[in-house]
């Protein structure tokens, strides 16, 4: 069993541990705090917005004096709103990620055009023919001398 001294111990322990937790959380930061960071790193506030409204007409058959007359009503059924120009800023990660991925497509494009100007290069014929034409006329002077 435990003594007096042991149980009042561990119970100031608990409390301090209860009570850091309640100050960590009474004093964090607030949501103004981080909105007000958001606005300066580049969020946009939600500025247009459209609200479109499907209105209908009901009627409902209402009995008066022994004749049935249809009362209308306007009613809007639904509600529907769309939010334009939402801009998020990108995390560092992001941007680092959207980095490498535009690099990568560059120098694949880059290795593709490569390979097919190398596969579209024709052998210059000229050129051997004229070398072929060179080494006979060689050959001719050669065949002259001796």
């Amino acid at each position: 069993m435990q003594t007096k001294l042991v149980q009042v111990l561990t119970y100031k322990k608990n409390m301090r541990i209860y009570s850091l937790i309640c100050v960590l959380t009474l004093f964090s930061c607030s949501s103004n705090y981080h909105y007000r960071k958001a606005l300066k790193k580049g969020l946009e506030p939600l500025i247009s917005s459209d609200t479109i409204r499907i209105a209908t007409i009901d009627s409902i058959p209402v009995v008066k004096h022994d004749t049935i007359v249809y009362e209308k009503y306007f009613s809007s059924k639904d509600t529907i709103v769309h939010y334009e120009n939402v801009f998020v800023p990108k995390t560092r990660l992001e941007t680092r990620i959207e980095y490498k991925i535009h690099r990568d497509t560059i120098r694949l494009e880059t290795r593709v055009e490569v390979q097919r100007a190398k596969a579209s290069k024709q052998p210059n014929y000229l050129l051997w023919i004229f070398l072929i034409v060179l080494v006979l006329a060689a050959l001719q002077l050669f065949k002259k001398f001796i």
